[in-house]
């Protein structure tokens, strides 16, 4: 049940590595995540490994800690394959020297927006050509953290499954909806969305604390550098900004979407 692969040249160990790259992990629908505690956050919320990777029990032959068997059990369990292999192996496969000792491929959850009902959840967020994993990751980290309902990427976004964004999201890749989409999609289906559309802007005369958020709202967030697309912006109800009293006069995108998050929640 458990297999013990000791080769880099191993050809599930080259598939599992691959998945560093988009086009791979595009074309076989999987992505990895790294660490004990991800994987078991994923398993409590309903998603099984088809592939779990870790490394050889330590030199005093004590037993696996039982998190780690849980992950074992349950990757059986759910048909998916086990395999022990070499801390050489686990440096390759994450591409650092000092990598976490347990690794697992996922299937990705791929949502449209019509898998979206806007009436299940208060607050929303749509990010428009977002390009960093890391804000991304700590966004959808966010997101999950005030219970909203999901998050939906606009244009040519960063992947959502990439390592980075993965690792960024601390689990919470699994714990809520992600939607990708084109602006064509969607300004046609903006129409769904009865609430308020809320946008951030430097031109607005609305403080983000004092926007009128009418349920359910969706908060759009464009690019740090210019923002929201005047297409996209085009569609939202109304414009806000967060003021900035000091010297800087912006917020790191991941900061300013978690602001507008919990405004708009009303956290």
């Amino acid at each position: 049940m458990i297999k013990q692969i000791t080769s880099l040249t191993n050809q599930t160990i080259k598939d599992i590595r691959a998945l560093h790259m988009r086009k791979e992990r595009e074309a076989t629908g999987q992505f990895l995540s790294e660490g004990l505690k991800i994987i078991i956050d994923a398993l409590d919320l309903g998603f099984a490994p088809q592939i779990l990777v870790y490394g050889p029990k330590s030199d005093n032959g004590t037993d696996y800690h039982p998190l780690l068997k849980r992950a074992i059990d349950e990757t059986i369990k759910a048909k998916g394959e086990v395999l022990e292999v070499t801390r050489e192996i686990l440096e390759k496969i994450s591409r650092k020297d000092n990598p976490q000792m347990v690794i697992a491929v996922f299937a990705q959850v791929n949502r449209t927006l019509e898998d979206i009902d806007p009436q299940t959840n208060d607050v929303w967020v749509a990010l428009e050509q977002v390009r960093d994993p890391g804000n991304l990751g700590t966004i959808i980290r966010t997101a999950d953290a005030a219970g909203i309902g999901g998050v939906i990427l606009i244009g040519d976004c960063v992947d959502p499954f990439s390592v980075e964004t993965v690792r960024a999201t601390m689990g919470s890749v699994f714990a809520l909806p992600i939607v990708r989409c084109t602006r064509e999609q969607f300004v046609a289906d903006r129409k769904r969305w009865t609430g308020s559309v809320v946008g951030t802007l430097l031109t607005a005369t609305h403080n983000h604390r004092t926007a009128p958020y009418v349920r359910p709202t969706l908060l759009l967030m464009g690019t740090e550098q210019s923002g929201l697309t005047p297409e996209i912006a085009a569609v939202c109800d109304t414009h806000v900004k967060i003021p900035m009293k000091g010297r800087a006069d912006s917020l790191n995108l991941s900061v300013a979407t978690g602001i507008m998050i919990y405004a708009a929640a009303g956290l």
